[in-house]
């Protein structure tokens, strides 16, 4: 026996089993078992205040749910918060700063026009057949003859009818149903005190209607007046539109109409002003404008540091049914925008010395998410026509045009003429005006989505504006002051008092508002604010934030692999037959999970077959004890020996 003891190892070494080791590596990664597991070492170890509370007290369980509701509602208050807080930033709130600065100022651009489109001599052959028609129209309907040539049956309404279209007519007014029956009463009383129409119960107003006739409507007026300049305003549009082929009229020379100019106590020249003229308006001045060399600038506030124009305004030739306004208009505008004189214009009254004090405002807004406004335009979807810097008048009046030429097939007079395109004259487009008027009230409800398209600009310069009046040139000093302007200007006044005025327009002050919009919430705002309500509910850093996040990751991995092991198990388990026997058998064991490699003494290795309890239990062979039979009984050691590790 003692000579078997020794001769055992003969047939070869086995290989030795690396020594354990005493330090456990520290993986990588590693994954809490169960939630349990996982929210016991958060609450033991992160710096959220609160969260160890729960579970100190888990061996009190109203403490731990006490706890655990209040930990609760704290989130839900401070994520309610956090929404708040996101959906003020997501608003794109601004803040307004009013900034006032000091320095000196540009001089704006000013425009002054006559008030009279043309001279009355030199158009008297074009209107010739309006002003008779006109004449004949205010005999009819108000015995009015201006002339003392008509009488009362010089010309029937059936004439006028004939000879322009949309001759003016008078139009009762129905009566209110609930006055119908009182009107009625008084019938025979108004045909004993009053045979005559009574004026109030009738307007004044001209038919207008489509190509074919099919819809037509009356443009009324309650006041005559008004009636009567706006249909001769409607004929003599149709006259202008026809000399556009004919050389224009001569151009007013400027020492006719302003009879001195100075700014800064220096007289103005040439290349001070440019020329332009305006249908309704007639020849307009605009000083200072971009065209200029040299730009006017104010070192100093004061009327004597500004600009100071003396006009003629007396109205020898003027049109009379069309200029029914003495003095001049004037703008005040910046030097790359054009002048706009019904809209921002006003009046000068003759007689009279006019100051306009001048104060500079600027306004600039953000853009974006932040406000409706553009920088320069190209993104609004409205052709400029002006041909100069984006405002919304610009646009707007554009857009007025763009959609005249769409619906109507003619421009309008007032407004820019794009090549290609005539002005509207009934004469070639007869239904012209109907379409003109229907559109000018779509126009003015917003119907044409002109007012929406067109945005406010993002950055714009505004003056405001404020008026002081006094009787000029004063009675005692009247009489020398004509005397000098008609020798210096070869002009004799007619009437003195109303042949001239004077207007002075300066900045008040140097200093100047700038309205600017700046962000009221911007992202570090939102970072300072978010971590105030963090810390105010919990009383934690950014750090506690990774903590939170960390704790979501770990949350997800443990789902993750737990529905991964129920996958495996569903897929691995024994029970799936032959097949599933053959696949684990054929896997190395190496690769296979801890889980699929139960002890051989677990009962759960009776479940299978032979092979399959053989494949799941028995370890690889020594390959080394592997040798020549030398006897019977080495075999049967062998084979003792093979089974032996597998024994607990």
């Amino acid at each position: 026996m003692k000579g078997d003891k020794h001769e055992e190892p003969e047939p070869g070494p086995e290989p030795a089993a690396p020594p354990p080791s005493t330090d456990e590596e520290e993986p990588l990664l590693e994954f809490h078992h169960s939630y349990r597991e996982l929210f016991q070492f958060f609450c033991n170890n992160t710096t959220i205040h609160g969260a160890i509370r729960l579970v100190c007290s888990q061996h009190n369980r109203m403490k731990t749910a006490f706890w655990a509701v209040l930990w609760l509602c704290t989130f839900g208050m401070m994520y309610w918060q956090f929404g708040l807080l996101f959906g003020e930033y997501f608003s794109y709130p601004v803040s307004l700063n009013i900034n006032l600065n000091s320095e000196k100022l540009v001089f704006p651009a000013v425009t002054v026009c006559t008030l009279n489109p043309y001279r009355y001599t030199e158009m008297k052959k074009d209107l010739e057949e309006l002003d008779r028609i006109t004449e004949q129209t205010l005999f009819d309907l108000y015995k009015y003859n201006s002339s003392n040539t008509l009488v009362a049956h010089a010309r029937g309404r059936r004439d006028l009818r004939e000879s322009l279209p949309h001759p003016l007519q008078r139009l009762p007014v129905p009566a209110p149903p609930h006055a119908a029956s009182r009107v009625r009463r008084s019938d025979s009383s108004l045909r004993d005190n009053n045979p005559q129409v009574n004026r109030k119960d009738w307007k004044i107003g001209f038919q207008l209607c489509n190509q074919n006739n099919s819809d037509c409507f009356y443009r009324t007026y309650s006041s005559g007046v008004d009636a009567v300049r706006e249909w001769y305003r409607f004929h003599y549009i149709n006259i202008l539109s026809r000399r556009q082929d004919t050389p224009l009229l001569e151009e007013e020379a400027l020492g006719k109409f302003i009879f001195a100019c100075r700014f800064n106590q220096v007289s103005c020249n040439e290349a001070n002003y440019s020329h332009f003229h305006h249908p309704m308006y007639g020849n307009c001045y605009t000083f200072n404008n971009k065209n200029n060399s040299n730009l006017w600038m104010s070192f100093m506030p004061g009327v004597n540091n500004g600009l100071s124009l003396t006009l003629r305004t007396e109205q020898n030739d003027f049109i009379p049914l069309l200029s029914t306004v003495t003095g001049a208009r004037v703008m005040v505008h910046g030097q790359d925008e054009p002048a706009f004189m019904d809209d921002g214009g006003f009046n000068l009254r003759p007689g009279m010395e006019t100051s306009i004090s001048m104060s500079k405002e600027a306004v600039d807004r953000l853009g974006g998410d932040y406000g409706d406004c553009t920088k320069n335009g190209s993104d609004v979807p409205v052709e400029n026509l002006y041909g100069t810097k984006y405002t919304q008048q610009v646009c707007i009046h554009s857009c007025f045009q763009v959609n005249m030429i769409r619906e109507c097939g003619c421009a309008y007079i007032f407004y820019p003429q794009p090549r290609g395109v005539e002005f509207c004259d009934y004469r070639k487009h007869n239904s012209w005006g109907y379409c003109y008027y229907k559109l000018q009230d779509a126009f003015s409800s917003d119907r044409l989505g002109c007012f929406t398209k067109c945005r406010k600009p993002c950055n714009m310069t505004t003056y405001k504006l404020s008026a002081g009046y006094s009787r000029w040139p004063s009675v005692t000093s009247q009489d020398w002051v004509f005397q000098m302007l008609s020798l210096q200007n070869n002009y004799t006044v007619k009437n003195k008092r109303d042949g001239v005025a004077k207007l002075n327009i300066f900045f008040k002050e140097l200093n100047y508002k700038t309205n600017s919009e700046s962000p009221s919430v911007t992202m570090v705002t939102l970072l300072s604010n978010l971590g105030s309500q963090w810390s105010l509910w919990f009383g934690s850093s950014v750090l506690s934030v990774v903590e939170v996040a960390e704790l979501i990751f770990d949350l997800l991995a443990i789902t993750f692999l737990m529905l991964l092991r129920r996958f495996q198990s569903q897929y691995w388990s024994p029970g799936r037959g032959g097949r599933g026997a053959q696949e684990v058998a054929s896997t190395p064991a190496s690769s296979l999970p801890s889980r699929f490699c139960p002890h051989p003494a677990s009962p759960s290795s009776s479940l299978g077959g032979p092979a399959t309890s053989l494949a799941l239990s028995a370890p690889p062979p020594a390959y080394a004890t592997l040798g020549p039979r030398l006897a019977p009984s080495g075999s049967m050691e062998a084979s003792s020996s093979a089974h032996t590790p597998g024994e607990p």
